[in-house]
């Protein structure tokens, strides 16, 4: 109040509203020390007074310190500029004029060690310095503005030259038309450019990953020209810059302080990443301590987040694994398809140097996202209808077909819904056809565990471990072939199963589907048989906790409810999805799902694909396809399925009894067998028991009868199958 009054009466005495002999010699004071300054000085001191007076009430603007420093510097500064600008010397300065004797010894000595020019430069800069500090505007948000300005410059630059050719291609045909294809795409940035902007980072998304130099490639695989090249719908600066206003001020409106520390752009969504800020609250002594905004506080605003944005979903990932951040994904305006060329292209995938390289699409930051299928080893899709789930089988099968001859990987592909997977008929890649009917699927899967098992053994012939290992030594070995019981050895093919709707399946036939597909995800990693299953209901009936334990690779697309999304991912996320190709994908090594839009394969390519293949095997130049499948069945036609013998033998069984085949696992362990024997052995009862040995006589595998049920004899080694001789 004191400092108020005293401010007040000064100015009253500097403009003459009054007079007083006890003022006066203050006022002249004043006058001679700070000049003209001395009008702004007292407006301050007064105006600091009455800040003073009510800075315990909730103001809704709280004074710095650095812009108290300000003001008295940007105050000393042009009372200096005053004093140069006038020119008077010292005796306008005891005077009162200009800048006073502050503004005399402020400039004076400038002026004689710098000279004019140098000493009015210096006192500008300055005097920005102190209003920098004022509006609290530093060097940082300078730089960010101009890389602000920068950034729109160029991307003008670009609209620019965009339609510049536009109009050209229209005057001139096609010749210019294939120019305006490529010039939006080499003017983006790559995913890896970084702009920051004071501590913003702002990751890029563009249409080609990381441009490389064309990979050596097998003359047999199919061109990269054959795949469209796609394009990216750039994000602009404006809808950024309101986006992560809107995130700043929603969670300040809710009490919670924080800044948006990095944007990665995406093809589908945004993510800002938010750092958060600290809070004032007493302590336990009393006194206001800052604490730290929690990470559930900020999740936990969901969806008022996604009314302040105004999307009709949003995902917060809390915390983002390996940075100090919350992950705030926000659907972009215009989603960008992702084709399956430029991840081909990347460096990610080059890397991988692996047949089984798979291209699953690109992540929040428009990086390649690649996975090898032989270190899943099984992948498990789940989705709602419409979300994605047969774009994306359509594309794995897209990519190992283009990727790999058939020597190298063969197909077996179930598709129950009929309409899906047709379209790889006549593929050299497959193994018969593609399975459409249901009862002929048991049938599929146990000739895959006896290939399995036929597989295991050979390698324990030649001291094996893996599939890599068996090819190896095949290969070192070809001025010596290995042989085998009189079978020379050849090397053996990847093999891929893709089954789509297993919720079908495991419907239809329950117990077969569930046992053959465990048993199966337990043991084949290592012969090289892998497994891509999809369904449309994520529920535990369908996947067991059986298959989830043998499944650890899995991919969830756009689901009904949170619980499906536990079920599939052991964790929630995957209801707040986009649909239309955007997943979470959780790899084996990895802690948390990873945001993924999937690459989207169209018709046309996967025709072009197909036909290339068809076209060589016509010609003769992909060899003796037949060679290529499994040993066992290696006599085969390409048309015929090898699993033929496997879906007779079950209608066979299915005629006498399903239990038969225990039966003569049974009669093949033991030199005789009796009835007694396979009802406390098969745990059934004596009708059925009875019935066994019945057919097991009329195969011709046991002696005649005996009178009283005694031991009878058999007639079958232990390693024929007398079912493979009468079918």
């Amino acid at each position: 109040m004191a400092l108020f009054v005293l401010a007040t009466i000064t100015l009253l005495g500097l403009v003459g509203l009054t007079h007083s002999s006890l003022l006066e010699p203050w006022i002249g004071l004043w006058r001679q020390l700070a000049g003209w300054g001395a009008y702004p000085l007292f407006l301050i001191l007064a105006g600091f007074g009455i800040y003073q007076l009510i800075r315990r009430l909730d103001l809704p603007y709280e004074l710095h310190s650095g812009q108290v420093i300000g003001l008295e510097l940007l105050l000393l500064t042009m009372m200096a500029l005053i004093h140069m600008a006038l020119g008077d010397g010292l005796s306008g300065a005891l005077a009162g004029v200009g800048g006073g004797l502050v503004g005399w010894a402020l400039s004076e000595p400038l002026m004689d060690f710098l000279g004019p020019f140098l000493a009015i430069l210096l006192i500008l800069i300055l005097a920005v310095l102190g209003l920098s500090l004022i509006v609290r505007i530093g060097w940082s948000d300078i730089i960010r503005w101009l890389n602000r300005a920068s950034l729109n410059l160029q991307i003008w630059s670009n609209e620019l030259e965009i339609d510049i050719t536009e109009r050209e291609a229209q005057r001139g045909g096609a010749a210019s038309a294939t120019q305006v294809q490529t010039a939006p795409e080499a003017s983006l940035p790559t995913p890896d450019s970084r702009i920051e902007e004071g501590a913003l980072i702002i990751i890029e998304d563009s249409a080609q990953a990381e441009i490389s130099t064309p990979q050596v490639r097998d003359e047999r695989l199919p061109s990269l020209e054959i795949l469209e090249q796609g394009s990216v719908l750039a994000l602009s600066t404006e809808e950024i810059d309101f986006k992560k206003q809107v995130i700043e001020d929603t969670l300040l409106d809710f009490g919670l302080p924080a800044i948006v520390t990095e944007i990665r752009r995406g093809p589908s969504v945004t993510q800002f990443g938010v750092e958060p800020g600290y809070i004032e609250k007493p302590g336990p002594d009393g006194q206001p301590k800052q604490y730290k905004v929690r990470v559930n506080q900020i999740a936990s605003l969901q969806r008022d987040l996604a009314l302040a944005l105004e999307v009709p979903r949003l995902r917060i990932e809390a915390p983002v694994p390996g940075r100090g951040i919350v992950g705030i994904e926000v659907p972009n305006d215009a989603t960008s398809v992702v084709r399956l060329r430029p991840i081909i292209e990347s460096q990610a995938f080059r890397e991988m140097q692996s047949p089984l390289a798979v291209a699953l699409g690109k992540d929040v930051a428009g990086a390649a996202v690649v996975t090898d299928l032989g270190t899943l080893p099984h992948l498990l899709i789940a989705g709602t209808t419409g979300s994605g789930k047969s774009v994306c089988l359509n594309a794995l099968i897209a990519c190992l077909v283009f990727n790999n001859t058939p020597d190298n990987m063969r197909l077996v592909m179930i598709d129950p819904k009929k309409v899906e997977l047709i379209r790889f008929n006549g593929l050299p890649h497959l193994l018969g056809k593609v399975e459409v009917e249901g009862e002929r699927v048991i049938g599929v899967l146990r000739w895959l565990t006896a290939e399995m098992d036929h597989r295991y053994n050979l390698f324990a012939a030649v001291g094996a471990k893996n599939l890599a290992d068996f090819n190896k030594k095949i290969q070192r070995q070809r001025g010596k072939p290995l042989e085998v019981e009189g079978k020379i050895l050849e090397k053996l093919p990847y093999v891929a199963v893709f089954i789509d709707e297993l919720a079908d399946l495991i419907t239809m036939y329950p117990a077969d589907v569930e046992r053959t597909l465990c048993r199966l995800a337990q043991m084949a990693r290592a012969t090289g048989i892998h497994l891509v299953v999809a369904t449309q209901r994520p529920s535990t009936d369908v996947i067991t906790g059986l298959i989830k334990a043998n499944f650890p690779a899995r991919a969830s697309f756009s689901v009904a409810s949170n619980m499906d999304s536990r079920v599939i991912l052991d964790t929630m996320g995957a209801e707040n999805l986009l649909g239309k190709g955007d997943m979470l994908f959780l790899s084996p090594d990895a802690s948390s799902p990873r945001r993924v839009q999937g690459c989207f394969v169209s018709d046309d390519e996967i025709e072009s694909i197909v036909n290339h293949w068809q076209t060589l095997a016509d010609n003769g130049e992909l060899g003796d396809l037949t060679a290529a499948s499994a040993p066992k069945v290696a006599a085969e036609a390409q048309a015929e399925a090898p699993w033929e013998n496997m879906i007779a033998r079950k209608s066979f069984i299915s005629d006498r009894d399903e239990m038969l085949e225990e039966a003569i696992a049974l009669a093949q362990k033991s030199n005789t067998i009796s009835t007694s024997l396979i009802q406390r052995r098969l745990r059934v009862g004596y009708p059925r028991a009875a019935r066994l040995m019945e057919a097991l006589f009329e195969m011709g595998l046991v002696e005649d009868p005996k009178v009283g049920g005694k031991t009878r004899r058999t007639y079958v080694e232990e390693n024929e199958d007398p079912i493979d001789d009468l079918i």
